[in-house]
């Protein structure tokens, strides 16, 4: 599951503090309570420690309220990850595994993660402390693990909005070996008619 957790230019620049991190919630928060559905093409790039070489994935992303997500990788291999409300299902090129969200402590853990990420309310939860910097294309969150499983595993998630705080640009997930997975969001497409059938996995 970590798997789900290419820079360009603009995220690299220098970040400074947010002066007005009130107003900034308010726009995140705005932008969650009006987007009902999102669609995207993904970059993943892993740069493990353990290799010399960046590991570069693609696929696309679908999220609809409340509780639906859909991670369909497309290369170097293909790999499905289907959220469906509290059922997990993941299917490879060799077989089709479901569990049973309420059953299983860390999916639920890792769901309301990540679904908090895609709706960019992770600031919300006490398990993270948040500080808010930008520049001038992006703002950045930075959130440091504050619960004792995650601190055994990350260092810190970095979640970067455009400034017009339409949806999540970029996610990144640093953990506590330095190992780095970033995930850039393009063609994205808001609110559009998404139906309940691609979340459902034979």
């Amino acid at each position: 599951m970590c798997l789900l957790l290419f820079p360009f230019i603009g995220f690299s620049q220098t970040f400074k503090a947010v002066k007005d991190t009130a107003a900034l919630k308010q726009k995140i928060e705005n932008m969650s309570k009006a987007t009902s559905s999102i669609e995207s093409d993904f970059t993943q790039e892993k740069n493990l420690s353990m290799l010399s070489e960046k590991v570069i994935s693609k696929g696309h992303f679908i999220f609809k309220k409340e509780n639906l997500l859909r991670w369909e990788y497309s290369s170097p291999s293909k790999y499905l990850i289907v959220i469906n409300k509290d059922k997990v299902i993941i299917k490879d090129e060799k077989k089709t595994t479901k569990y049973d969200m309420n059953s299983n402590k860390v999916f639920k853990e890792i769901n309301d993660i990540m679904l908090s990420c895609v709706q960019g309310t992770i600031f919300r939860s006490n398990k993270f402390k948040t500080s808010y910097f930008e520049n001038e294309k992006f703002y950045k969150l930075e959130l440091v693990p504050q619960a004792k499983n995650m601190k055994e595993t990350f260092k810190k998630i970095n979640l970067y909005f455009d400034k017009n705080v339409t949806s999540v640009a970029k996610m990144e997930m640093i953990e506590n070996n330095d190992d780095l997975t970033s995930l850039d969001f393009t063609n994205k497409k808001l609110n559009a008619a998404v139906s309940e059938t691609i979340f459902t996995v034979k």
